[in-house]
């Protein structure tokens, strides 16, 4: 199993009884919101029961009263079926009301949990994404709330058969007393049964969960990773651990069709089918000593299965309990995960105006007790380039990753323009600090939508002014569409030259104080780089730049350069500093002068 996997089997346990009063209780609270629904539902259910008690009560009378007589009249005898005509047209259309209306608000109510999840998600932290894989997470949003659906529906099924079990066993009581008494002891068992179907298929649907969610992450890493797969050839490899996940998803299935299988509908049945012969052995015995009715058996038949009928409904449905409970157990986890976004102060006005960079003593790390910076201390004027260098894992995209707040620092202080970075709101954040990362993501639509992030406001001139900054105006004014060239599934059609160009025009066209660049050039053939120098460097005019670079040519012009090793600055200066000072910046640019 994938050890990033959120929930382990391992974790798995069968949910206690108050661990499912809880997940109950918080489903209810996003129904409540959808109550109008439901509460319809609820009235016209009490409708339908009060519906199947008078229409074999009227079939009764019709029976005992009029066909037992030779000499009842055609107009008699079409007035009754006339009036049952009309009972079960009215029946229909109370089931149709009363099926609409809960549908209508389990549907609203799984709407309102998947956008919620939604919501959640863009709330948590980089650090929860680093340890969960995506098919986990879709798993969480798609096939775990589609499970509540049915789960909604099982309710929808017990409140039914409560009133259908209530108001026909008063109709039973009304015919016959004793068999009724009789007919109500089958309860004792459904109980029995109930209980032994949740204690045995709790575990089995935590698995069934879990597997599928192992699946949709193995069959997420597959499509994103294709083209590496076929390149090295390890389709073999991913088909059989996909078959492997597939196969334990499979297992546990068929487990839960054989409980399934003898537990629900065919013991209910056989429930239905003892209580049959109760009774009529019953009125047999009865008929002995004195004359029994044909409208009373077919009364008394029609109110058992009015009572076995809904329970029948409630058994098939059982199957969703254990699976709807899992699956809210799964969806309530993320909804508890504390996991969130380092918090900043959102009412705050402050402005970032010149853009200084400061970083006093700071420490972080991923991992509590594992720092990957450590006193990390330096000073950024406005306008000035910063580069950090170092060999991998040295923690220059830590530094980053902390600036942009996508990350909480644990000791020191980050300060810009003078004032601690807390105290800026996050969208100030996002609009003075510009980003540009190593492999640009575009979204499905069109070149001028990824460029202005769809955001209205700017204009389409301020989209061809920051494309023409940038150098990207060139190819993008050659394409049939222009601007509006449509952009695939992560801009797969441009190339890696063009993608990074379109994210530059992006980062630009919101004129950022601070701009950082995470190796932003190592993607971009020579001749593509050649021709956005110039624009990387009006870019930097009078902008704070803070540069990750590998290639050392291109940050040779800056203000100062960050040496980092293992978490620390182990160098600082310029350029021509460094190289005179013959240390680790020495020898990196000998070894890439020697490429």
């Amino acid at each position: 199993m994938d050890k990033k996997e959120e929930t382990t089997i391992e974790d798995i346990q069968t949910l206690s009884r108050k661990q499912q009063r809880n997940i109950l209780k918080r489903l209810f609270s996003f129904a409540w919101a959808f109550k109008r629904q439901f509460v319809t539902a609820i009235i016209f259910a009490v409708g339908l029961s009060v519906i199947n008690i008078a229409l074999p009560r009227l079939l009764q009378y019709y029976m005992d009263h009029y066909l037992v007589h030779q000499d009842t009249g055609i107009q008699i005898i079409i007035g009754f079926a006339i009036v049952y005509f009309i009972g079960t047209v009215i029946k229909a259309m109370v089931q149709f009301i009363q099926n609409f209306a809960f549908s209508m608000g389990a549907e609203r109510t799984l709407e309102s949990i998947r956008s919620q999840l939604f919501r959640k998600l863009h709330t948590l932290g980089m650090d929860y994404f680093d340890k969960t894989p995506a098919g986990s997470i879709v798993s969480r949003v798609t096939n775990d709330t589609k499970t509540l659906y049915d789960f909604w529906t099982l309710f929808l099924m017990i409140l039914v058969a409560a009133f259908s079990i209530i108001s026909a066993f008063v109709a039973m009581m009304s015919v016959n007393t004793t068999l009724a008494i009789a007919t109500a002891l089958f309860v004792l068992a459904l109980y029995f049964l109930i209980w032994l179907y949740q204690h045995l298929s709790s575990k089995i649907y935590q698995r069934l969960r879990e597997y599928l969610s192992q699946i949709n992450t193995k069959l997420n890493e597959s499509l994103m990773g294709i083209s590496i797969i076929q390149q090295f050839g390890q389709q073999r490899r991913m088909i059989a651990e996909f078959e492997h996940k597939n196969n334990l998803y499979f297992t546990q299935r068929n487990k839960m069709i054989n409980v399934n299988s003898f537990l629900l509908y065919p013991t209910i049945t056989l429930m239905f089918t003892l209580a049959e012969v109760i009774a009529l052995g019953g009125f047999g015995l009865e008929s002995t000593h004195t004359i029994v009715a044909a409208g009373v058996i077919y009364a008394f038949i029609s109110y058992q299965q009015n009572f076995f009928n809904p329970l029948s409904n409630v058994m098939n449905y059982m199957s969703y309990f254990q699976d709807g409970m899992v699956a809210g157990y799964r969806i309530m986890k993320l909804f508890d995960n504390q996991t969130t976004s380092p918090k900043q102060n959102e009412t705050s006005d402050a402005e970032i105006a010149v853009g200084k960079i400061e970083f006093r003593h700071v420490t972080f790390g991923y991992v509590p007790g594992e720092p990957i910076l450590k006193d990390i201390s330096f000073v950024v004027e406005p306008g000035q380039t910063i580069a950090l260098v170092g060999h991998t894992g040295s923690g220059k995209s830590s530094i980053i990753n902390i600036l942009l707040r996508f990350y909480e620092f644990g000791e020191g202080q980050i300060l810009i323009d003078d004032h601690d970075i807390r105290d800026y709101s996050t969208k100030e954040l996002r609009e003075k600090l510009g980003l540009v990362i190593q492999e640009p993501y575009l979204f499905y639509g069109d070149i001028s939508k990824n460029i202005r992030m769809y955001d209205e406001s700017i204009s389409d001139k301020q989209v061809k002014q920051a494309a023409r900054f940038v150098d990207a105006d060139g190819f993008i004014e050659e394409l049939p569409d222009q601007y509006h060239a449509k952009v695939t599934e992560r801009g797969s059609s441009f190339s890696a030259g063009q993608r990074q160009l379109i994210s530059f025009a992006r980062t630009i066209v919101r004129n950022p104080k601070v701009l950082i660049l995470d190796e932003a050039t190592a993607n971009i053939d020579p001749q593509t780089e050649q021709s956005i120098t110039k624009g990387l460097s009006k870019m930097r005019d009078d902008r704070t730049t803070i540069a990750i670079a590998h290639r050392l040519s291109t940050v040779q012009d800056a203000d100062q350069i960050l040496v980092l090793s293992h978490g620390r600055i182990a160098e600082r200066g310029t350029h021509d500093e460094l190289l005179k000072l013959g240390g680790l910046y020495s020898e990196l640019y000998e070894l890439q002068s020697m490429d």
